[in-house]
C-alpha cells in the first residue's frame, strides 16, 4: 500500500469512530451532517501536516478540493447526494494515489456487503431494534450510501496501518 503505516496509525483512532457515525447517522436520519466532514477534514488539516512530507501533504489536500468540485457536478446531475458528496470530498485526502485501486475494490466489497446487511436487516425481525431510522422507510431506490462509504475509509486505513508501507 501506498500510504504509510505510521501515518495511517495517527488517522485512524480519529477517523474510525467519525466513520463509524456516518454510517450510523445515514441508517437512523438518511444524512451525513456538516460537523462530521468538517472534523474529518479538519483532522487531516492540522494532523497530515505533521506527520507527512509537505509536497505529499499539499497533494492529498488538493484532492480533497478536486473530489469536491467532481462530486458536486455529480450532485447537481443527481447522481448522488449532498452528504455523498461531501463525506468523499473529506475522505478523498486520506487515501494515497497509488491505492485508489485498491480502493475501489474494497469500496465494492463493503458496498455490496452492506447493501446485503441493509436489505436483510429491512425486511427481518432485526428491523424491531431501530424501528424508526429513515432508511427503512424511504422507497427501494434509496440507499443509505454513508453506510457503505464510512466503514470502506475505515477499513482502508486499518489495512494501511497493517500492510502500509
Amino acid at each position: 500500500m501506498a500510504l504509510s503505516a505510521q501515518v495511517a496509525l495517527w488517522f485512524l483512532p480519529f477517523l474510525v469512530p467519525l466513520c463509524l457515525y456516518v454510517a450510523y447517522t445515514d441508517l437512523a436520519s438518511m444524512r451525513i451532517t456538516n460537523w462530521t466532514v468538517l472534523a474529518m477534514a479538519g483532522v487531516f488539516v492540522v494532523l497530515g501536516l505533521f506527520l507527512m512530507p509537505l509536497d505529499a501533504y499539499l497533494w492529498q489536500l488538493a484532492q480533497l478540493g478536486i473530489v469536491l468540485v467532481v462530486c458536486m457536478i455529480l450532485n447537481a446531475a443527481g447522481a448522488m447526494g449532498a452528504g455523498d458528496a461531501k463525506f468523499l470530498a473529506a475522505a478523498a485526502p486520506y487515501v494515497a494515489l497509488g491505492d485508489v485501486r485498491l480502493l475501489m475494490a474494497l469500496f465494492a466489497a463493503v458496498l455490496l456487503a452492506s447493501y446485503a446487511a441493509h436489505r436483510i436487516a429491512k425486511h427481518s425481525p432485526l428491523r424491531r431494534m431501530a424501528p424508526n431510522w429513515d432508511s427503512w422507510s424511504q422507497e427501494a431506490k434509496k440507499f443509505p450510501m454513508g453506510f457503505a462509504l464510512g466503514p470502506t475509509l475505515a477499513i482502508y486505513l486499518v489495512l494501511a496501518t497493517v500492510h502500509g508501507s
